[in-house]
């Protein structure tokens, strides 16, 4: 971990070219500190409560759609056993 220390109105700037980010000190109360911060629209900024919440849902949502998946094809596999038995041609 690299570790800067910065005053009001100091910058730290971060990649270059279309992907740099520039954060700067706006305000020091006691022990909070105000940021702000210039990123490219394709570059996503997140408190990193919110990002975490933000990957754990998404992680979710890639698990329900496997889950669908698996169980479109688990409905598809036994509706080919059933009609194999029966000796009726099976639905898509």
């Amino acid at each position: 971990m690299l570790i800067l220390s910065r005053k009001r109105d100091q910058d730290i700037v971060i990649g270059a070219g279309e992907n740099q980010v520039v954060v700067r000190v706006i305000e020091i109360r006691g022990d909070k500190v105000r940021l702000g911060i210039e990123a490219p629209k394709h570059v996503p900024v997140h408190r990193r409560e919110v990002a975490e919440l933000i990957k754990r849902e998404s992680l979710i949502k890639q698990e329900s759609a496997s889950h669908m998946k698996g169980s479109n094809h688990a409905s598809s596999f036994i509706s080919e056993i059933a009609s194999s038995q029966s000796g009726q041609p099976s639905r898509p």
